[in-house]
Parts: C-alpha cells; structure tokens; sequence
C-alpha cells in the first residue's frame, strides 16, 4: 500500500513542477505617447493658480475703509500669520483679504485662529473676475 501513495504523491510532485514552469511571468513595456499640447495647457493651468485667477475661492475680509488703515491692518496681519493677503480696492474703500481656500471648511479652520487677534473677521465669498 506505501507504493501506491508514494507514486501519487510522486506523480503530484511531477505534475506541480511542470505546472509552475508554465506559470512564469511574462515581461512587457508600455509606450505611452502624449500630446505636446497637455504639457502647455498644465503649466498655464499653475500659472493660473498661482496667480489666483481659477474658480471661486474662499477668502477671510480683515478691514473694510481706507488706505492707510488697510496698510496698518494687512502689516500687523503679516507679522503674526502666513496665510497669503492683499488688499483690494472697491471704490471708495479697500478691503484686507488673506487666503485663497478652496472649500468653506478650510476658510473657517483659519478664520477660527484669526479670530484671537482680528475679531471683526468674517468670510465673504468674493466674485472674482
């Protein structure tokens, strides 16, 4: 009976050695051709970004008056924070504006910090052009 079992088990051994010889991995590359014009349109893209010119964004008002005023505002910001800021001119006023926040959630985040030293503060969602 032990001769059986041991060519079965003889038998199987074979069988898997044949079978994982087949099984081997086969090897390939992949081309991959892109337009020339892709790679312009992302870099104007990160330009336009940058430059904060794509989509409505979020953005925290500081002051809303005049000039000199703004100026003191967006200074005494700029030594305690490093969020982005401006100062924006809507006739006859300037408004302070920091951030570019691409959701209400990250506005609010911020604003909760700013909050401590510029009380006034508050989230307007300007129309930008």
């Amino acid at each position: 009976m032990r001769k059986p079992k041991s060519l079965l088990l003889l038998a199987f051994t074979a069988f898997l050695f044949i079978f994982n010889q087949e099984m081997s991995a086969q090897q390939g590359n992949v081309n991959i051709q892109q337009n020339k014009k892709i790679d312009k349109l992302m870099e104007v893209k990160t330009e336009l970004n940058e430059n904060n010119k794509i989509g409505d964004r979020y953005v925290i008002q500081l002051f809303y008056g005049d000039n000199g005023e703004a100026n003191e505002v967006i200074q005494k910001y700029r030594n305690l924070y490093s969020y982005s800021s401006q100062i924006t001119y809507e006739a006859p006023n300037y408004k302070v504006w920091i951030g570019n926040f691409r959701n209400r959630l990250e506005a609010d985040r911020a604003l909760l910090k700013i909050k401590e030293n510029f009380p006034a503060a508050f989230i307007p969602k300007p129309q930008r052009k």
